[in-house]
C-alpha cells in the first residue's frame, strides 16, 4: 500500500513516518508540506521518492492509494476533502476540523465517496484507554465519572519538537477533542449536558489560555475536563477513571489503579504505541473494505458536542 504523508516534516508527520514503517505491506512513497528544502531533506533521508510543499501534485499520483494529513489543523477539512474526491482514503491527525460544519462536509464527502477516512482520535487506540474498553464491553466496569487534566505551558507558538507554528493550536477543537470523544466512547452514550467556561485570551495568539469542560451523559456517568496552555509542571493529559469497580489512571499508553500501581497491559494490542496502532487500524480497514473504528462519521458526535460546548461560552 502506498501512502502520502502531508505535514510530514512536523511532530506529529514524525510519529507516522516512524509508525508506517513498523507495519508490512506499506511503503511512504510522498511526503508533503513545508518549506520545500525541509521537506526535500526529509525525503532523502527517509528514503521516499517524492517530496513537494503543497499537496495537489501527490494527490494527481496514480500510485498513491492514501493519505495522512498531519497538516495544520485548520487546513484539515478541505485537504481531506480533496483526497477522497482525488480517490485517496484519508486519515485526518485530529481533530477532522475546527467547527462543525466542516466536520459534518468532511463526513457528507465519505458518505459520497465510499472511501475510508478516519480521524486521528488516537486515545481510542491507546492499550490503557482499550483495557478499559475491554472491561466495560465484558460488562466488568461502568464509568461513574471521568476526571481528565490536559496540561501544557504554552504561551509561545511552538510545536511538540520546540520549533515555531504557522498556525496556532486551541484548547477546546483539538485538545478537548480527545477527551470529548472518548468519554462518549467509553460510555457509548453522547453527552445529553455539555458546557464550558474559558479564562482570558492570549494578547498576540488570540486564544482562550485556560478552560474548564462539563459533560454528562443519559445513563449518569459525568466527566469533568480541564485544560490549560499555562501549566509550568507536568505536561500531557491525565484520565483518571472512577468506576463502580475500581478506579483507573491513564497516563498515555500506561495504566495504573487507584493506588498508583502499573498495570500490564501485555496482551491488549500488538503495540505499545498509540499512533502505530491508529495507522494499523487505518491500513486494515483500507484492505478489509470496511469502516474503521474512529470514522469520521463515529467521530461526528464529538464535534457536535464541541460545537454545544462552543456556542456555550459564547
Amino acid at each position: 500500500m502506498k501512502i502520502c504523508v502531508a505535514g510530514a516534516a512536523g511532530a506529529f508527520g514524525m510519529k507516522h513516518l516512524d509508525a508506517l514503517a513498523a507495519i508490512d505491506g506499506v511503503e511512504v512513497v510522498s511526503v508533503v508540506g513545508g518549506k520545500l528544502a525541509d521537506i526535500e531533506a526529509l525525503a532523502a533521508k527517509r528514503g521516499v521518492a517524492h517530496a513537494d510543499k503543497t499537496l495537489a501534485e501527490a494527490l494527481a499520483r496514480p500510485e498513491i492509494e492514501a493519505v495522512i494529513l498531519s497538516t495544520p489543523t485548520q487546513m484539515h477539512a478541505e485537504q481531506a476533502i480533496a483526497c477522497m474526491k482525488a480517490g485517496k482514503h484519508v486519515l485526518i491527525e485530529i481533530p477532522m476540523a475546527d467547527s462543525l460544519a466542516d466536520s459534518e462536509a468532511v463526513v457528507k464527502t465519505q458518505q459520497e465517496t465510499g472511501l475510508v477516512a478516519m480521524a486521528g482520535h488516537v486515545r481510542r487506540f491507546n492499550p490503557s484507554h482499550q483495557w478499559i474498553h475491554n472491561r466495560i464491553a465484558a460488562g466488568e466496569l461502568k464509568i461513574l465519572q471521568m476526571d481528565v487534566q490536559t496540561y501544557f505551558f504554552r504561551r509561545t507558538n511552538l510545536n511538540a519538537l520546540g520549533q515555531p507554528r504557522s498556525w496556532t493550536d486551541h484548547l477546546l477543537w483539538h485538545h478537548a477533542c480527545h477527551t470529548v470523544d472518548l468519554f462518549q466512547y467509553q460510555t457509548g452514550e453522547a453527552a445529553s449536558e455539555a458546557f464550558g467556561l474559558q479564562g482570558p485570551k492570549h494578547p498576540t495568539l488570540g486564544v482562550a489560555m485556560d478552560m474548564s469542560i462539563g459533560m454528562k451523559v443519559p445513563s449518569g456517568a459525568i466527566c469533568t475536563l480541564s485544560l490549560s496552555f499555562n501549566n509550568k509542571g507536568p505536561l500531557g493529559t491525565f484520565f483518571r477513571y472512577i468506576c463502580d469497580n475500581g478506579t483507573y489512571i491513564a497516563r498515555y499508553d500506561d495504566l495504573y489503579d487507584g493506588e498508583d500501581k502499573k498495570m500490564d497491559l501485555a496482551g491488549v494490542a500488538v503495540s505499545s504505541n498509540g499512533i502505530e496502532l491508529i495507522d494499523r487500524e487505518f491500513v486494515a480497514a483500507i484492505r478489509d473494505k470496511r469502516e474503521p473504528n474512529a470514522s469520521v462519521a463515529q467521530c461526528l458526535p464529538a464535534m457536535r458536542t464541541l460545537d454545544r460546548i462552543e456556542r456555550a461560552m459564547r
